[in-house]
């Protein structure tokens, strides 16, 4: 089981977490919502529950609950800038599709 994130995506978690001193992880997972079924979470996490699971990229803790954690194992996390835009991007090998405005996604 792994999640990686790439070098940009890495520099904008600790960014994230340097600004709070309360958090102590990254928490990623994702929500049931949108016409697809699932869209991502990112947020900082200030506590790590009995059932996560905790992954360590380069300084980086990443925590996801257990319910999340088949539905995004193997995801690759960047972080890319578009003209005014910014987003975290998720290349998923578990998912199977998306809805046309790209908000949500189905696994198989």
């Amino acid at each position: 089981m792994t999640i990686s994130l790439t070098p940009a995506a890495r520099q904008r978690m600790q960014d994230f977490l340097a600004r709070d001193a309360a958090a102590v992880a990254v928490r990623f997972g994702v929500k049931r919502t949108g016409c697809s079924g699932y869209s991502y979470t990112v947020d900082l996490a200030e506590s790590i529950d009995g059932d996560d699971r905790v992954f360590d990229q380069d300084g980086v803790r990443i925590v996801i609950d257990a319910k999340s954690l088949p539905l995004v194992d193997g995801t690759a996390i960047d972080f890319v800038k578009s003209g005014l835009n910014a987003a975290f991007v998720f290349e998923n090998p578990n998912m199977t599709g998306e809805c046309g405005c790209g908000e949500s996604f189905t696994v198989g």
